[in-house]
């Protein structure tokens, strides 16, 4: 008996440890296979869904890679013998230190002092920063200087190599250039046209990568992949050098004159091309960091706006003539003021002119005149020839942070007062580059215009893509702008523009003196006016549109004694500078061609 006891309990602790046993094959296999799963899964990892990444991690233990610079696309302007540079880059250098590399700190900075004409003070306080390992000491840096730090090879002191962006015109032309700013890291187009062309000014960045060996040296036959850079676009304004550096003198000396707070220039041709724009003050973009004042940065013959005021007359004439309510001999009687809904609009001064035709309504620049027109015209009709015009909307000149003024008052048709207002430049706001452009539209005989600057692009791969004029629709017709032409040379012969005429040639225009919305309040500051001519000439065969706007000149009120003489001066020079034939010498020989003519007969 008690042998087989002990006997089953062998075949019990056999069992026992069989199932045991069994268990830890069964626990071991199933660790084997997480484990077979996890490196199953490590593999897929780095052979498929990773693949990239450790590839990347391996090209990079055996490779080389170089980025390479893109040449920042240059801005210039014409000029009699060729291009004049407005933005350019700059090969300087810049000197620096590794403050713990340098030996004798006294002795150095009297050298430094003595070569770089830097500050002591400060160079010493760099230079004993002995645990960094880079102090600016001195940038744009040139030739002439680097040459002469490397020649006294101190220790710890060192050159490098800079791109720097450099304005050779400064403060011409600053508002529409702009200027390269931002971080050290990345500098990008800041205002002007150095923003608004950014990404073509920049171009794009290239690399190449190259197989090296274990010390790090490019392997000669080794994998090499580039990517080509691709430069900057170089940008040719239409803009002319002396006309635009003619055009700031004679704004400068306008502004000093009258103590005026600012002032605009623009001349344009008929077909929308700017010949130059000019607004004082102005900047120098090389030192922009200085100006404690940043609204000089912005460009006001396009980022401002303002009430025109009589500047916007021969438009409402033009609309009337157009619809054939009226004529240039078209008369009325002016009383003097117009009564609407409890209100009254006056003319300038408060006088009475009487029995006037249209012409004499431009000469006199008689508010209630161009009211008169806008009623024959039509309110609803009125304000669809103001949006014609180009006004309430963007110019299109290619510059940013353009403004399209403020034109809400013509909304509802049924505000007769707002248009009335309107009719003669009140209660809206335009943009010194929305009215030349209206007047180009007259002066070219009828068509809208899109005004620009930007004439040519020229590529690195030495393709030229020229910028050409942009025609719109027709607005009036070429006997309407004829007859405003023939208008306007009326003021300047013998009304209030007679200080804007040039001698020997037939010029036309019109004078405009603004009031000026008080800021954060309604109503208008009596203090201040804003005084504008635009005009253009030849009247027989327009070549230049000049717009000058004068903001609060002290010692005159009056546009015809600030903006009207500041425009003969502009459009004298023009018409010497390019040549054109004078109107009464055309006449004559007009004349001698026709009794030939008749005497052939």
């Amino acid at each position: 008996m008690p042998r087989r006891n002990t006997k089953r309990k062998t075949v019990r602790e056999h069992a026992h440890r069989g199932s045991e046993r069994q268990k830890r094959v069964t626990i071991l296999a199933f660790c084997v296979c997480l484990m077979a799963l996890a490196i199953g899964r490590s593999l897929f990892g780095m052979q498929i869904t990773k693949h990239e990444d450790y590839k990347a991690i391996a090209q990079q233990q055996h490779e080389s890679s170089y980025s390479l610079t893109p040449k920042r696309g240059e801005i210039y302007m014409n000029d009699v013998d060729g291009l004049y540079p407005l933005a350019v880059n700059r090969e300087l250098s810049t000197i620096y230190a590794v403050p713990r590399d340098v030996v004798d700190v006294e002795k150095t900075v009297t050298m430094l002092v003595g070569s770089l004409g830097v500050d002591e003070e400060e160079i010493r306080m760099r230079l004993n920063k002995r645990e960094d390992l880079f102090e600016i000491i001195k940038k744009e840096v040139n030739q002439e200087e680097k040459e002469k730090i490397e020649q006294l090879n101190i220790e710890g002191i060192h050159t490098m190599p800079e791109t720097y962006r450099f304005y050779p015109a400064k403060e011409l032309l600053a508002q529409t250039v702009g200027f390269l700013g931002g971080s050290k890291e990345e500098k990008v187009g800041q205002y002007g046209l150095e923003a608004q062309w950014e990404e073509m000014l920049r171009g794009q960045s290239g690399y190449i990568r190259q197989e090296r060996d274990a010390s790090g040296r490019w392997i000669a036959i080794g994998r090499r992949e580039e990517n080509p850079v691709k430069d900057g676009v170089d940008i040719i304004l239409s803009t002319d050098y002396p006309v635009q550096y003619e055009v700031e003198k004679i704004l400068h000396e306008t502004i000093e004159k009258h103590s005026a707070d600012e002032g605009t220039i623009i001349v344009m041709r008929p077909n929308g091309e700017i010949v130059a724009m000019a607004s004082l003050p102005s900047f120098d973009p090389n030192k922009y960091g200085e100006e404690e004042d940043m609204s000089v940065y912005l460009n006001p013959a396009i980022n401002l706006t303002y009430e025109p005021g009589s500047i916007f007359k021969p438009l409402t004439i033009a609309m009337g003539l157009n619809e054939e309510k009226i004529t240039p001999e078209s008369t009325y009687v002016d009383t003097g003021s117009v009564k609407l809904s409890g209100y009254t609009i006056k003319n300038s001064k408060e006088k009475v002119y009487g029995l006037q035709t249209m012409t004499q309504v431009l000469e006199e620049s008689i508010n209630t005149g161009v009211i008169y027109v806008e009623n024959l015209v039509g309110n609803e009709r009125f304000s669809e020839y103001v949006r014609m015009f180009g006004f309430g909307e963007k110019t299109g000149i290619g510059l940013p942070g353009e403004l399209g003024g403020n034109i809400k008052n013509l909304d509802n048709p049924n505000k007769t007062l707002e248009h009335y207002t309107a009719s003669f430049g009140q209660g809206i706001t335009v943009t010194p580059m929305q009215i030349i452009a209206a007047y180009a539209t007259v002066a070219n005989g009828g068509r809208k215009v899109t005004p620009y600057i930007v004439k040519q692009m020229r590529y690195h791969n030495g393709i030229v893509e020229d910028r050409s004029a942009q025609f719109g629709e027709r607005i009036i017709s070429q006997k309407v702008a004829d007859q405003i032409g023939q208008m306007l040379e009326s003021v300047v012969t013998s009304g209030h523009g007679q200080r804007a005429s040039v001698e020997g040639y037939r010029v036309g225009g019109k004078t405009g003196t603004a009031q000026v919305v008080k800021e954060g309040e309604k109503g208008y500051d009596a203090d201040a006016t804003i005084g504008s001519f635009v005009g253009f000439a030849p009247i027989e065969k327009p070549e230049f549109v000049v717009l000058v706007k004068i903001d609060n000149p002290k010692d005159v009120i009056w546009a015809e004694s600030s903006a009207a003489p500041t425009f003969g001066r502009v459009m004298s020079f023009l018409l010497d500078h390019y040549n054109i034939e004078p109107s009464q010498k055309e006449t004559q020989e007009e004349q001698v061609k026709e009794i030939e003519s008749q005497e052939n007969i």
